[in-house]
Formats: structure tokens, C-alpha cells, sequence
């Protein structure tokens, strides 16, 4: 799938500061589509302006909440692609503060579909979803099949959330796919906390000297995408009519567990080093174990496979905090 099917495209793209969704709008700047930026720039949900410096004049950004929804009403119209990104993303906040973890990932997401549905439903759209809801596995790797048994409030949410694009996709006939995304990583990744990933608060410590923290034994096996192969699943999901109505994993090119993940982590920094600690009582009631998932459906529907090997990946994240620290400490 050629970028250039997005040239002159107008394009919406919500919670547009953040990790995945500024790397999204450079991919369809360069691209020559007409990008038009949301976030509420809420310092605990990760956007950064900093995350657009490179194409910051190429770029309509709008700072607003995607809970307002008289400024979603007027902002979808006339586009041609939502990509749908904006979302509170912390598991451990969604249990210390389920309320706003609705509003945020379910009820707004009601809200923007109805006004697609009424202001714009020629519009297509691409949710992002999440590997979280499916709980815990029951069998290795988890397809699409698997049963749907969220263990923490966020899961659940966004599992109405998709629900809800699904739906008035059979419904309404507004042009929807969803994308169950596991961890996504690279460059721009909030680094601060744990609210998006792990990983990013692995890369901080690695480069502040600490040593990185795996709860438990370490044994916990996982997948990853790097941010470029998430934003061209995102891209080829919005404009192949094949994607409409279904649901697609993402899924990395190998699964390791996290001792080896950070064995490979500190390589790159002289002095890098991890520790075993016990799991806290409040993330070990929500942990889901192994995980990582069956992309092929999305790989022999739109032909989409992950190609950043995890080496790579990590190598170039580091790199990246090395020259930028400053902008996401």
C-alpha cells in the first residue's frame, strides 16, 4: 500500500500528541495528506508537543478533549479518515480511578461515533484497541477467536469502546476497523511512568543508571511492535474496504520473556544492569501472564507483517532518548 493514497486526504487523528498518533500524522504530512491534530495535552496521558518539532508547520493542532463533544462535532466534518487514538491507557489508574477511565475510553467513544454518524458517515475510521482484552490466555499465540475476559477496568472499556465501532459499522454503515495492539514501543513513547508501557520506563532508568525493575521472575513471555509497523497497520487498515467491520491483532516478529528483554536492553549502555523484584499486590491482580499474539489474519487479509526486528527497535529507541532525554524526562 502506497503512502501517496493519502495525498490530499484531510485526516483527524485523536490524541495526536501522543506516541503512536504523532508518529501516524508524520507518516501522512509526508504523504501530503491535510492532517488535523487533537489532544488535551493531560500531562498523565502522554502528549508531548515535542513529538511533532520535525513537521510542526505541516500540522493543524487542536488542543481539546475528546469528551467535548460539540468540538468533536465540528472537527469531523469534512474528513475523510479518523484514526481513532485518544484513550487513557494506564491498567493501574483504570482500577484507582474507573470513572474517568469511562468517560475517557467508553462514553467518549459513543459520543464521537454518533457524531460521525450524524455529521460525517461517509468517514472512515480505525479504533485502537488493545491485547488487554483478552485477559489472561488460555492458549498461546491469541488469535482473534480467543475468548474476551478483560481483568482490569481499562480492558473493559476499551473493549465497549471497539464494540461500539463494530457496531455501528453493521449498523450504520460508518466504515470502521479496529486494531488490537500489544506493546508498542520506539521513539516518542511516554519514558516518565508506566502509564503507556513498561519499556519506557526501562529506557529512562537504563539511561539514568538505574537498573530496571522485573516484577516476579522475569519468566513472563511477550510481544512488541515497533511504532513504524503499528502506524502502517493503521494506515493500510484505513484504506482497504476489507478492513470494515473486523477486528485485527498486531503481533511482533518474536516473543521473549522480560529477563531476556532486558538482557538485551542493558547491552546497550555501558553499565546497564535489572533486578528481580517482588510483583506489587495491585499490578500482580491484574498481571494477564504470558501473552503474545496471531497476527495472521491481519497479515493474509491486508498483508501486513511487523518488519523492525526488536534488536533494531531497541537500538534505535535508545538512541533517540540518548539525543532527546531532556523533552520526556
Amino acid at each position: 500500500m502506497p503512502d501517496s493514497e493519502f495525498a490530499g486526504a484531510q485526516v483527524l487523528i485523536t490524541g495526536g500528541l501522543g506516541f503512536i498518533g504523532s508518529s501516524l500524522a508524520r507518516r501522512l504530512v509526508f504523504a501530503g495528506a491535510d492532517v488535523t491534530l487533537i489532544d488535551s495535552l493531560v500531562p498523565e496521558y502522554g502528549g508531548n508537543l515535542f513529538n511533532i518539532n520535525d513537521f510542526k508547520d505541516r500540522v493543524r493542532v487542536n488542543i481539546s478533549d475528546v469528551r467535548d463533544r460539540h468540538a468533536m462535532a465540528h472537527l469531523l466534518t469534512g474528513k475523510d479518515f479518523l484514526f481513532n487514538l485518544a484513550g487513557q491507557t494506564s491498567h493501574h489508574d483504570s482500577m484507582t480511578d474507573p470513572f474517568t477511565d469511562l468517560d475517557i475510553n467508553a462514553t467518549s467513544q459513543l459520543a464521537i461515533l454518533e457524531a460521525c454518524r450524524h455529521h460525517n458517515p461517509g468517514i472512515r475510521l480505525v479504533f485502537a484497541s488493545t491485547r488487554q482484552v483478552y485477559g489472561k490466555p488460555t492458549y498461546l499465540p491469541v488469535d482473534e477467536h480467543h475468548p474476551l475476559r478483560p481483568v482490569d477496568i481499562n480492558g473493559i472499556h476499551k473493549l465497549a469502546g471497539e464494540s461500539y465501532h463494530l457496531l455501528y459499522n453493521d449498523v450504520y454503515g460508518l466504515k470502521a476497523a479496529v486494531l488490537r495492539l500489544t506493546n508498542t514501543y520506539g521513539p516518542g513513547m511516554r519514558v516518565r511512568d508506566a502509564r503507556q508501557t513498561f519499556l519506557g520506563v526501562w529506557l529512562r532508568r537504563l539511561l539514568e543508571g538505574a537498573p530496571l525493575e522485573i516484577f516476579g521472575d522475569g519468566a513472563q513471555l511477550r510481544d512488541f511492535n515497533y511504532v513504524d509497523d503499528a502506524v502502517s497497520a493503521f494506515l493500510v487498515a484505513a484504506i482497504d474496504p476489507r478492513a470494515e467491520g473486523q477486528v485485527f491483532n498486531l503481533g511482533g516478529q518474536e516473543h521473549v520473556d522480560l529477563r531476556t528483554l532486558a538482557e538485551r536492553l542493558t547491552s546497550l549502555e555501558p553499565g546497564g544492569r535489572f533486578e528481580l523484584v517482588p510483583f506489587p499486590a495491585a499490578r500482580k491482580a491484574i498481571d494477564i501472564g504470558d501473552y503474545y499474539g496471531n497476527y495472521s489474519k491481519l497479515q493474509s487479509t491486508l498483508g501486513w507483517t511487523p518488519r523492525v526486528t526488536l534488536a533494531e527497535g531497541l537500538a534505535q529507541s535508545v538512541d533517540f532518548y540518548r539525543r532527546h532525554r531532556a523533552h520526556y524526562w
